[in-house]
């Protein structure tokens, strides 16, 4: 591959819906250009950017993979996005490097949850778009249907036809270029004139397409409005600008078939003519300070160094591939850079860009490409290379919490060993995915977006050398009272020697919100103030252990009112039992009960399914807190325990058939019904 400089560099990123045919359709970009002589199917498993075996067993594009192709003197780097919305963070990060974002749209099906997930994306991020109605040969297609949903769906965009099909469903065959008005035939190499029956339609679409390119300059629509008609550069440059000005909201629609091959030579004509060059994007960052600020347009080679890794890969043999993005500046192999995030000089030793996983190695990056470089040592995804002396960072997305948890356990000693930095390798990897160990379930918890993310994650961490077992997490309950009880606890002990004497009278009584305390209110020295901390040791002892069912207790406070003690045998350890057993008596008699965290939690459906959400939520004690729609799309918001919500995703997805999206978080702690803590305590019997 030939070097590029910034002005010839093209960023892209394509997302959707899963099933939207992304994949496929880079297959038929590369073919096009001659960078396959193949076109690879993914029911084949042999696709460029789909090289992983676990998405080629899946069938599923589980990482945004980088497929640069050559065109018109200039290079694309396309950045495949995953749709599946448990890699929603890949998504994202690809849509912060990217310069225009291609969302692609599935003729049948419409617009989805994915598709509205990525359009907020880009949104967030002010980046223009261009839409592709993709799938047109498949049955139940329909360009116009999919069109209309379009603008239902996003009603603040103008929606702009670029591209016609000629045929629909198994008659399609071509496409119209609206703004020549020509025909494209036989994969884009063949061009004539329009069938007749497309003429009125190609004619009201020109029309829209006049309009959009007039709107894009003040010049523009007063020529448009004295004189009734633009000339043909007028209405290209026009729509270029529209298209590139995301503050316009005009968003160019294609057509094609990425499996057939057709649409596809237009489209890749759009994405030069219709997306910016790298230089003239801005970026912000982060100053030393903390400071927020903007690197303006036109970036360049001799402006700062400004690198983003937006991905990164462990490989057990190749060891670990950083993809990065230049905003500004310039990169060559065999030199030293700053990473001012973890402020450590990296040396970039072999520097290459990739297509799929075809490694090609490079001496020099320009400002705006995009590279990979292998094996650095201290280095994560959402990094930044910069200067030492500017310290600039850019600024990471915010990405999602996790949904999603399974707890794990190392299979052999050794697997126990390598565990931990594996797992966090892999999480500092992916932002969307985290480990921990929970102290309240006393259990080793792996969190990712879905049982497909985790799933994955552990299948890669096993390919790293660890064995893992998973089984379903424990719910963190929190054991606490919910009346006042007193009781005097005598420990006594004689062995013949020195004995072990204490006596304590302990109240235990609810403190709602403010955790666990001690108190003492002891009169005329019954207890001598040195014995005094060592019953508060012996009950917290038994805090984190629990009492009821073996979860940690919160919430309640201990008094300790009265007492006796031995001026021989008293000592340390005999306050410390009489504490602790004290404590757990008087905790049994104070009325204890079990608290489980409720979450907030917000679904997003299709308005057709929402009575079956509604239904399924009441069978999990859930409390719906309201309702919105946009579009064509529910939202519901809820309360529902923790206890209900552990392995959701799976029946949301099989509710919904893939359509619907939750997110929750930790709202409060509620009691847990009696008849459920019975069925929690006696788990808890078996299992000691």
């Amino acid at each position: 591959m030939r070097e590029y400089t910034s002005e010839n560099i093209r960023n892209v990123v394509l997302v959707g819906h899963q099933s939207s045919g992304k994949t496929t359709l880079v297959e038929a970009l590369l073919y096009n250009t001659g960078a396959i002589n193949r076109m690879g199917r993914i029911e084949e498993k042999n696709t460029v950017s789909d090289w992983d075996e676990d998405e080629r067993e899946r069938g599923l594009s589980l990482a945004t993979s980088l497929v640069p192709i050559e065109f018109q003197d200039t290079k694309i780097n396309i950045l495949d996005a995953p749709g599946y919305t448990d890699f929603q963070g890949d998504m994202k990060n690809a849509i912060r490097v990217a310069d225009s974002v291609v969302v692609v749209v599935d003729a049948v099906a419409g617009v989805e949850v994915g598709t509205e997930i990525a359009w907020n994306f880009a949104k967030e991020y002010l980046q223009p778009m261009i839409v592709v109605i993709n799938k047109v040969d498949r049955e139940n297609a329909d360009f116009q249907r999919t069109l209309d949903n379009l603008k239902e769906s996003f009603p603040d965009y103008k929606f702009i036809p670029v591209m016609l099909p000629i045929g629909e469903q198994a008659n399609f065959k071509g496409v119209v270029n609206v703004l020549t008005q020509k025909a494209y035939y036989n994969e884009g190499k063949e061009r004539s004139d329009l069938p007749a029956e497309l003429q009125a339609a190609t004619e009201e679409a020109h029309t829209t397409l006049v309009e959009a390119a007039a709107e894009s300059s003040n010049d523009l629509i007063e020529k448009y409005f004295s004189e009734g008609t633009l000339t043909f550069e007028e209405i290209r440059d026009g729509m270029r600008k529209a298209a590139r000005d995301h503050a316009l909201n005009t968003v160019p629609v294609f057509v094609t078939s990425g499996a057939k091959n057709i649409g596809t030579v237009p489209l890749m004509e759009a994405l030069v003519v219709y997306t910016s060059p790298p230089t003239e994007r801005r970026v912000q960052v982060e100053k030393p300070d903390g400071e927020r600020d903007f690197l303006y347009a036109p970036q360049s080679d001799s402006g700062p160094l400004a690198a983003y890794v937006f991905k990164s890969v462990t490989d057990r043999f190749v060891g670990t591939m950083t993809y990065f993005r230049l905003f500004s500046g310039s990169v060559r192999s065999d030199a030293r850079y700053y990473n001012t995030t973890r402020g450590v000089e990296e040396r970039f030793n072999s520097l290459m860009v990739m297509r799929g996983k075809e490694q090609i190695p490079t001496t020099v990056l320009h400002a705006g490409d995009i590279g990979v470089v292998a094996k650095l040592t201290n280095t994560h995804t959402g990094d930044t290379f910069s200067t030492k002396e500017s310290g600039l960072k850019i600024t990471q997305p915010p990405f999602p919490a996790p949904l999603y948890t399974v707890a794990l356990n190392p299979r052999t000693q050794a697997d126990s060993a390598k565990m931990g930095s594996i797992l966090t390798n892999l999480c500092e990897s992916d932002p969307t995915l985290r480990w921990r160990q929970d102290p309240d379930t006393r259990q080793t918890v792996l969190e990712g977006m879905g049982e497909v993310h985790v799933n994955v994650t552990i299948a890669r961490a096993e390919k790293l050398g660890v064995g893992i077992d998973t089984m379903m997490p424990k719910v963190p309950y929190k054991e606490t009272v919910t009346k006042t009880a007193e009781v005097t606890y005598r420990h006594k002990k004689q062995t013949g020697g020195a004995g072990q004497f204490a006596e304590i009278s302990l109240r235990v009584e609810p403190n709602v919100g403010n955790g666990y305390q001690y108190e003492t209110k002891i009169v005329g020295g019954v207890i001598s103030h040195a014995f005094l901390p060592s019953i508060d040791k012996g009950v917290q002892s038994v805090l984190g252990e629990g009492i009821l069912a073996g979860y940690p207790i919160s919430d309640v406070k201990a008094v300790v009112f009265d007492g006796k003690m031995h001026p021989v045998d008293s000592k340390d350890i005999a306050f410390q039992i009489a504490g602790r057993e004290g404590f757990r008596e008087a905790f049994m008699e104070a009325g204890p009960v079990l608290m489980e965290p409720i979450m907030e939690v917000k679904i997003t459906v299709p308005e057709s399914m929402m009575g079956d959400i509604m239904g399924d939520l009441n069978s999990r004690r859930g409390r719906v807190m309201g309702m919105d729609t946009q579009g064509q799309w529910s939202i519901v918001t809820a309360t529902v325990p923790l206890a209900e919500m552990l392995r959701y995703g799976n029946d949301l997805r099989s509710m919904t058939g893939g359509r619907g999206i939750y997110e929750m978080k930790v709202d409060h702690y509620e009691t847990v019904p009696s008849h459920l803590t019975a069925g929690i305590v006696a788990a808890h019997k078996a299992e000691a």
